[in-house]
């Protein structure tokens, strides 16, 4: 379960006034304001919002990647500030950055991500198991990962996440640039997850995507969770019987909307 309660982050960034300026001026930015909101277990909770609305930032911090400024949140649990090593050990985090090491194989690369998190060399090799046959990786698992396509990069990636099987998961753009195959594998896996009384946190811009996935929906624009709630509540909000135009219109007239 996810326990989220005035989460805010800050950025301090440095400009030049052209190329010939001495000295960079500097101004604060504040990419996530006063954002709370729960993801319970069993349960699948969409984060949406526009291009730079908040969504990575807030799943940074919820994976102990960035240090909020202000605000709190709890991990089964855990309180994010003060107990960082266990909020870790709960956690599965798929980040938009899902690179792999390309000099590993598959079974290696999930394999030493679940000694990262503490478990036996036994232990570790029997899950790794367990998800290259979960995950239908058979044929890749012992082929260095250099060369791999975006979708089986992916899989490796989720695995990699999934090893140590925590309570807790947050993927950040999950189909992000995969097939329509690799796409439908994604979904399975995350109903899957659900199905196992998983708590499962995940962004998207695709609305058919969190219609066909999500328990609950949080709308973020402009660092400000302007909706958090069911799908039928928000269309019942609005007004209107599309999640795409219930979107829109959250994110297009927010001050009116929640005054």
């Amino acid at each position: 379960m996810i326990e989220v309660e005035g989460l805010c982050k800050r950025f301090t960034v440095r400009e030049r006034r052209s190329a010939f300026a001495l000295k960079a001026s500097t101004r604060i930015v504040t990419a996530v304001d006063n954002v709370s909101f729960t993801a319970k277990d069993g349960e699948v909770t969409g984060l949406l919002g526009p291009n730079g609305a908040g969504k990575t930032t807030t799943l940074r911090m919820l994976s102990t990647l960035l240090s909020s400024d202000a605000g709190r949140a709890r991990i089964d649990g855990a309180d994010l500030a003060s107990e960082r090593a266990t909020v870790r050990q709960r956690l599965g985090v798929l980040g938009d950055a899902k690179g792999l090491y390309w000099r590993l194989t598959a079974r290696e690369n999930i394999n030493y991500f679940g000694r990262l998190q503490g478990m036996s060399a036994a232990d570790s090799q029997e899950r790794s198991t367990a998800l290259i046959d979960e995950l239908g990786l058979h044929a890749l698992a012992d082929r260095p990962t250099q060369g791999f396509s975006q979708g089986e990069r992916m899989k490796v990636a989720i695995a990699r996440a999934l090893v140590h099987n925590p309570q807790t998961v947050l993927l950040d753009e999950p189909t992000n640039g995969l097939d329509i195959m690799s796409t439908r594998s994604m979904r399975d896996l995350i109903r899957g997850l659900k199905a196992q009384g998983k708590c499962v946190l995940f962004s998207s811009h695709i609305m058919q995507e969190v219609a066909a996935l999500c328990d609950r929906i949080v709308i973020i624009n402009k660092g400000h969770a302007v909706f958090s709630g069911t799908p039928q509540e928000v269309l019942a909000v609005t007004g209107l019987d599309s999640l795409e135009d219930a979107f829109v219109k959250l994110i297009g007239s927010e001050e009116g909307l929640f005054a």
